[in-house]
C-alpha cells in the first residue's frame, strides 16, 4: 500500500504518452493470446472504437506482422455501433474495425461480431439479446478493451445508465454526439441512436483495459478513479471490478491527486516548478492573492512540508508572485535596449525572425491573434506557415456561395464566365448526390483549400505582413480527402526544415496540443519537433538560437501554473483580434468537426483570454482585459 492507493481505487498505470501505453496495451492482449493458443483455447476480446485505440491495433498489427502473432484463434466482440448506418459508411464502426484491425490481420471474419446500425428497428431488442447470448457461447470475454467519453460514458452508456443493463438501443447525449462530430460533416448527421453492449456486460468480463489519451480526460478519469461509485459516472462503476486497470498518457492523468496535488500522497521534491504550483493552487482554492497567504493556510492544505524546507510563508509568497509577475510581458519578442533577466524573452537579437506554425489557416487569429499584431507591430519580421489546407472544415453550402461570386464576377466584368459555370453546375451535381459514405473529389478539395488560403492571406494583411510572408505548406499527410488523416511522413518534415532553413528563425511559435494524440495539431507539432531536432543534429549553427514557444488551440488554455509568458490584451486589442477572426468567414456560424464546445471560435478565443486574466487578477496581480499564454519547448 502507499499513499497514491488511498487516492486511487481503480490501479492506474501512466505513461508518458499514448504510444507508449498503446504498446504496454498491445502486449497485454498478445500474451493473452499466445496463452490461449498454448491451451488450444479461443481468446474472447471485447473491443472498442474512436480516436483511442488506434494506436493500439497499430500496434497488435504490427505484432502480427513483424512478430509473427497469430489472430486466428481470436473471437472478437465490438462494444458498439451508431444506429442507423450503413456497413459501409465511412463512419460506420463496422467499417472502423475493418480498416483499422480485422483486415490487416489473420483473423477468421467468421469471429468478428459487430452490432449492427442495419437491424430493423423492430428486431433490435431481438437481435441484442442473441448477441448477448453469443458472447456467452464463446466463454465470455476474457479481455475487455474499454475508453472512455468526458462525460464518463463506456462503450455508449451514458450517464445514468443502469450497472445491470445488456446490449440494447440507447439514446445518445448531445455531448457525446459533439464530441464525436469529427467524424461527420456537421453534428445533424450524428446519429441519435447506437446499439451498445451494457454495463452488465462489460462487468462480466474477466479483464477490462480503459485507456485514455489526452487532456480532456483527465478530470472524467480522476472522478472515475478517486470519487465514490454512481451511475452518473459509468466508469466509475469500474472500481467495483475486480480486475480492471486504467492505462493513461501524462495528460489524462493530469488532475489525479498523485499528480494534480502530490504532496498529498507522499515525499515531494520541492522544486521552483512544484512550489508554484502548489502555492498558486492552494490560493486558487482559498480565493485568495498569493501573497496574502498564510502559514496556517499552508498546514491546512497539506503544504506543512514546504513550510518545514523552505521557511515561513510570506518568503515563499514572494518566490511565487515574483514568478507570476515576471511572466508578464507585452514584449513577446523581447524588450530592447534593457537587460531583464527575469524577463521571458531575450532583448537580443532585435528586431527577431519570427515563424508562427498555424495547423489551420486560422489558428494563427484564433490562439495568438494579439501576439502575432504585437510582434508585427513592434518591429519583427513576421512569418506565419500554414501546415495545412483546412479544406475538410469547409462546408458545402459555402463552396457554392464562393462558386456563386466567381460566376457572378465573370458576368459583372463581361469576362467569359463558361469555365466557372461549368465548375459551378459541376459542384452542384456533385453536392447534391453526395451520401455519408464519399469523400469529396480533388477539384472540391482545391476549391475548398482556396477559400481558406484567401481567408488567410486576408488575416496576413489585415494585421499587416504580405502575402510573402505567407507559407502554405499543404502538408501531404493532411491530404487524405477524408478525416482520417496519416501519419507524420517523410516529405511533411522535408518541407518544413526546408521552411525552416530558409528563414533561420530565432523566434517560433506552435500549437502545443500535445493533449491530443490523434488530431491534425499533434501531428503538425511533431512535424515541427522533428524538423528541428535534425536540423540541430545536423549542425545548422542559427538553430541553437531559436526559442520555441507553445500556444494552445482553441479548446484550451496552459493551465495557469505552466504559463512561462503571458500577453496582456487592452479591450481594443480583444476587438482587433475578433474582427481579424471574423475575416475567417467559412469558420462563422456553422463550424464542421468543432467538437464538443457549440461556441464560435471568436467567443471561445475571447472567454479563455479572460479567463487567464481573470486567474492572474484573483492571484493578485493586474487585471487585465485578456491573456494570451505560452510555455516555451526546450530541444
Amino acid at each position: 500500500m502507499s499513499m497514491v492507493d488511498s487516492f486511487e481505487k481503480i490501479p492506474c498505470k501512466i505513461f508518458p504518452d499514448f504510444k507508449s501505453g498503446s504498446l504496454y496495451a498491445a502486449k497485454q492482449i498478445a500474451a493473452l493470446i499466445k496463452e490461449k493458443q498454448s491451451k488450444g483455447e479461443k481468446a474472447v476480446l471485447g473491443l472498442a472504437t474512436g480516436s483511442t485505440p488506434k494506436t493500439l491495433y497499430a500496434e497488435l498489427i504490427r505484432i502480427h506482422k513483424e512478430e509473427g502473432l497469430s489472430f486466428k484463434n481470436v473471437v472478437a466482440f465490438n462494444l458498439d455501433e451508431y444506429y442507423p448506418i450503413e456497413k459501409d459508411a465511412l463512419q460506420s464502426y463496422y467499417r472502423f474495425m475493418r480498416v483499422n484491425l480485422f483486415d490487416k490481420i489473420d483473423i477468421d471474419p467468421a469471429n468478428c461480431h459487430i452490432p449492427s446500425g442495419e437491424w430493423p428497428k423492430d428486431d433490435v431488442k431481438k437481435h441484442s439479446a442473441a448477441y448477448e447470448k453469443l458472447i456467452d457461447e464463446a466463454g465470455g470475454i476474457d479481455l475487455q478493451v474499454l475508453g472512455i467519453g468526458v462525460n464518463g460514458h463506456i462503450g455508449f452508456n451514458e450517464p445514468g445508465s443502469s450497472v445491470n443493463s445488456k446490449t440494447r438501443l440507447v439514446t445518445l447525449e448531445n455531448s457525446t454526439r459533439l464530441a464525436n462530430s469529427y467524424e461527420f460533416a456537421n453534428i445533424s448527421q450524428v446519429p441519435r441512436l447506437a446499439v451498445t453492449a451494457g454495463i452488465s456486460t462489460i462487468m462480466k468480463a474477466k479483464k477490462v483495459i480503459l485507456l485514455a489519451w489526452g487532456q480532456s480526460k483527465a478530470p472524467v478519469v480522476k472522478l472515475s478513479v478517486e470519487d465514490n461509485v454512481t451511475e452518473a459516472i459509468p466508469a466509475s462503476l469500474l472500481q467495483n471490478h475486480d480486475n480492471c486497470e486504467f492505462v493513461l498518457d501524462e495528460f489524462a492523468a493530469a488532475e489525479l491527486t498523485r499528480n494534480k496535488s502530490p504532496w498529498l500522497t507522499g515525499d515531494c521534491e520541492w522544486t521552483p516548478r512544484m512550489i508554484r504550483r502548489a502555492v498558486i493552487n492552494a490560493a486558487l482554492k482559498l480565493k485568495k492573492p498569493v501573497l496574502s497567504l498564510t502559514n496556517s493556510d499552508y498546514t491546512d492544505n497539506g503544504l506543512g512540508d514546504l513550510l518545514v524546507e523552505k521557511g515561513d510563508a510570506y518568503e515563499i509568497n514572494l518566490q511565487v508572485y515574483y514568478m507570476l509577475r515576471d511572466s508578464i510581458t507585452g514584449w513577446p519578442g523581447g524588450k530592447p535596449n534593457v537587460n531583464l533577466p527575469t524577463h521571458p524573452e531575450r532583448s537580443e537579437p532585435f528586431p527577431k525572425r519570427v515563424i508562427i506554425f498555424s495547423p489551420h489557416p486560422d489558428d494563427d487569429i484564433i490562439s495568438m491573434g494579439g501576439t502575432f499584431q504585437r510582434l508585427h507591430d513592434q518591429g519583427h519580421e513576421v512569418h506565419v506557415a500554414y501546415q495545412t489546407s483546412g479544406n475538410i472544415a469547409v462546408t458545402d453550402e459555402f463552396v457554392t456561395r464562393f462558386l456563386d461570386f466567381a460566376v457572378g464576377f465573370d458576368e459583372m466584368f463581361d469576362k467569359d464566365a463558361s469555365v466557372s459555370r461549368k465548375i459551378s453546375n459541376e459542384a452542384r451535381e456533385y453536392f447534391s448526390h453526395k451520401t455519408s459514405r464519399q469523400s469529396d473529389t480533388p477539384e472540391i478539395r482545391n476549391i475548398k483549400g482556396l477559400i481558406r488560403r484567401c481567408e488567410a492571406k486576408a488575416t496576413c494583411r489585415y494585421v499587416g505582413i504580405g502575402d510573402e510572408s505567407a507559407h502554405f505548406q499543404n502538408l501531404p499527410f493532411y491530404e487524405t480527402g477524408t478525416i482520417e488523416k496519416k501519419p507524420m511522413g517523410e516529405e511533411d518534415v522535408k518541407l518544413t526544415m526546408e521552411l525552416l532553413r530558409k528563414i533561420k528563425p530565432q523566434q517560433v511559435y506552435c500549437a502545443g496540443d500535445l493533449a491530443d494524440p490523434h488530431g491534425t495539431h499533434k501531428v503538425c507539432l511533431e512535424i515541427v519537433f522533428e524538423s528541428l531536432r535534425r536540423i540541430k543534429a545536423e549542425g545548422d549553427d542559427w538553430v541553437n538560437d531559436c526559442w520555441v514557444w507553445l500556444y494552445k488551440g482553441a479548446w484550451q488554455e496552459w493551465d495557469i501554473t505552466e504559463i512561462e509568458m503571458a500577453i496582456p490584451m487592452s479591450p481594443e486589442q480583444v476587438l482587433k483580434k475578433r474582427f481579424g477572426i471574423f475575416i475567417h468567414q467559412s469558420q462563422k456560424d456553422s463550424v464542421p468537426f468543432q467538437g464538443t464546445d457549440s461556441r464560435e471560435f471568436w467567443q471561445r478565443a475571447e472567454d479563455r483570454n479572460a479567463n487567464t486574466a481573470d486567474l492572474y487578477a484573483q492571484l493578485g496581480l493586474t487585471k487585465y482585459a485578456a491573456m494570451e499564454a505560452f510555455v516555451r519547448w526546450h530541444f
